[in-house]
């Protein structure tokens, strides 16, 4: 982790949760104190159908609730869409943007994740933007290539360590199983943290960068050891209360 920069352990529960899902919410929230102590923060993104429910049984814990998408307009004629202003309504203090599974299933470019970016400002929620590079870019040699090119579309001028989180997910790590080696990952994130001083200046110092990808609560504290990793993003080990405790347990000094 990063000296001076308040980790962050998010869940993404993607397209996963129903009513019956409350319980596991109600754990994580009543369990995020002691498991992480007071050096972090915590935050779940649910489907938007369960974000005000979420939000009434996160309320008084130290566990904020977070979208997983949004639309770039305030409102209009998109069926199906939602806008961040709607998120914001139903009790969302952040929202994921750019998700692998986003810019693949639904072609999202760099442009779409900028904007989408800005609307979550203009809401007055912070924006969890991904980056990350597939398998094919990997065995190619051009992840930093990448990276450099994602941060340049897909993260406003506008941001700021206070709007904005920037997390970094191998596209082939996701619900693999696979994780880079932690030079590997020092690597991205080094680069990481350069490419955004170069877009955003010092601001790019106290910026979150989390890491995505197959974190479970046995490799998260050698994930979490890491110089500029400070947090991570996390896909099915968020929606059991013991794997996120688990892993939020790993912020806390040794």
């Amino acid at each position: 982790m990063t000296p001076a920069i308040r980790p962050l352990i998010a869940g993404n529960w993607k397209m996963h949760g129903t009513s019956a899902s409350l319980g596991e919410l109600e754990a994580i929230g009543e369990g995020f104190a002691a498991a992480a102590g007071d050096g972090a923060d915590g935050l779940i993104c649910v489907p938007a159908t369960l974000i005000s429910r979420a939000s009434g049984v996160l309320g008084s814990t130290p566990v904020s609730v977070g979208g997983q998408d949004c639309h770039a307009a305030e409102s209009g004629a998109h069926t199906g869409d939602i806008a961040a202003e709607m998120l914001a309504d139903c009790g969302a203090s952040h929202v994921i943007v750019g998700h692998s599974e986003r810019r693949t299933d639904h072609r999202e470019s760099d442009a779409d994740v900028a904007a989408k970016a800005q609307a979550a400002w203009r809401a007055g929620v912070v924006a969890i933007i991904c980056l990350g590079e597939t398998r094919r870019q990997r065995e190619a040699g051009e992840t930093l290539a990448v990276l450099s090119r994602q941060v340049a579309g897909s993260v406003p001028a506008e941001a700021t360590a206070e709007n904005a989180v920037i997390a970094y997910e191998p596209v082939w790590a996701i619900g693999t199983g696979l994780t880079p080696t932690t030079k590997d990952v020092a690597e991205a994130h080094a680069h990481l943290r350069a490419e955004l001083e170069k877009k955003i200046g010092e601001e790019a110092k106290r910026t979150r960068l989390l890491y995505g990808g197959s974190v479970k609560p046995a490799n998260a504290r050698e994930l979490l050891s890491i110089l500029n990793v400070d947090g991570a993003l996390i896909g099915g080990a968020s929606l059991k209360a013991a794997d996120f405790l688990g892993i939020s347990e790993a912020t806390r000094p040794t």
